[in-house]
């Protein structure tokens, strides 16, 4: 694996989505381990049948280059 880009040719930055279930946890999980890191709060809502998550991810190398508001700045 390579420090600075992600392996097998991954964006270094994905937005994982689904069902809230034991598959997108582990989903969450193996990108953990891949070296990837969370970015921002997970977010949820109700599609009318099941809650439906997603969670921002991050390749380190690539966060510092994520614009940011300034300090103050109205979000």
């Amino acid at each position: 694996m390579s420090a600075t880009n992600p392996p097998d040719n991954l964006p270094p930055y994905r937005l994982l989505t689904g069902p809230d279930d034991a598959a997108f946890c582990r989903r969450v999980s193996d990108a953990l381990a891949l070296g990837y890191k969370l970015y921002g709060s997970p977010a949820a809502t109700f599609n009318g049948q099941q809650v439906i998550v997603a969670q921002a991810i991050v390749w380190p190398t690539a966060e510092a280059s994520i614009a940011r508001p300034a300090e103050g700045a109205p979000r």
